[in-house]
């Protein structure tokens, strides 16, 4: 993966303290000071990684995000002024990766920005695995046998504990909201709770005590992986 990453932000000072921080470490940068300008290199150069303002002129950093997320699922970090929990929930909701409020260190950026370049990597491992099975750790889900493997061991789930895990595992640490997993998984028809989400990942949970299921506070779920898979 080349480590290309877009800074899209006007204020020059953030622009280029973040550059010369990200440059330090040896990534590529590209610097824009709006999401249209933005837009255009994502046609003709794009980053495998933004790092996104919300306050920008013309296109706010919110629509920029979801534009990209129809077409991709590069990683995204949010920066904002903003700090308020609903503002970091939209920015997740929207289908960035991670939020930093103004004023933030540099170095915390940039150790965020490894930690995403590294869990993309095994994400992309992950969807490279052979033979209809993917496998992230010590879980493993045959497609198409619809079948699963805990610690070698087969395991009995059920439909919509299949479904759930594989959502999860095809997309390694992005998180899920509720109302995500209950469309996905039940289909737009459903009109019940999103307990159901949450009882299910009960469920699994009993089923697969090591399974590093995390809770997204305010948010939903996801399937946490930091190593490579095999």
């Amino acid at each position: 993966m080349n480590n290309h990453i877009g800074i899209v932000e006007d204020d020059a000072n953030i622009r280029n303290i973040v550059s010369a921080y990200l440059k330090n470490e040896g990534f590529k940068v590209s610097l824009l000071e709006s999401a249209e300008e933005a837009w255009e290199l994502w046609q003709t150069s794009p980053p495998n990684m933004w790092i996104l303002d919300i306050m920008l002129p013309g296109m706010d950093g919110y629509e920029f995000c979801k534009r990209i997320r129809k077409e991709s699922e590069v990683p995204i970090i949010i920066i904002s002024a903003k700090d308020e929990e609903i503002d970091k929930i939209l920015g997740l909701e929207l289908g960035s990766d991670d939020y930093l409020t103004k004023p933030f260190s540099p170095r915390e950026l940039v150790a965020r920005v490894k930690r995403l370049f590294k869990r993309s990597s095994a994400t992309f491992k992950t969807l490279e695995a052979n033979d209809g099975r993917i496998t992230v750790d010590k879980l493993t889900i045959d497609r198409e046998e619809r079948r699963i493997f805990f610690n070698n061991e087969e395991c009995e789930v059920t439909t919509k504990e299949f479904d759930m895990l594989l959502i999860l595992v095809e997309n390694v640490n992005r998180a899920f909201s509720r109302d995500e997993l209950l469309v996905k998984i039940w289909g737009d028809n459903y009109f019940g709770s999103d307990r159901a989400v949450d009882d299910l990942v009960k469920r699994i949970r009993k089923k697969l005590p090591d399974l590093p299921l995390e809770t997204v506070w305010g948010y939903g779920y996801r399937l946490r992986h930091e190593g490579d898979t095999t």
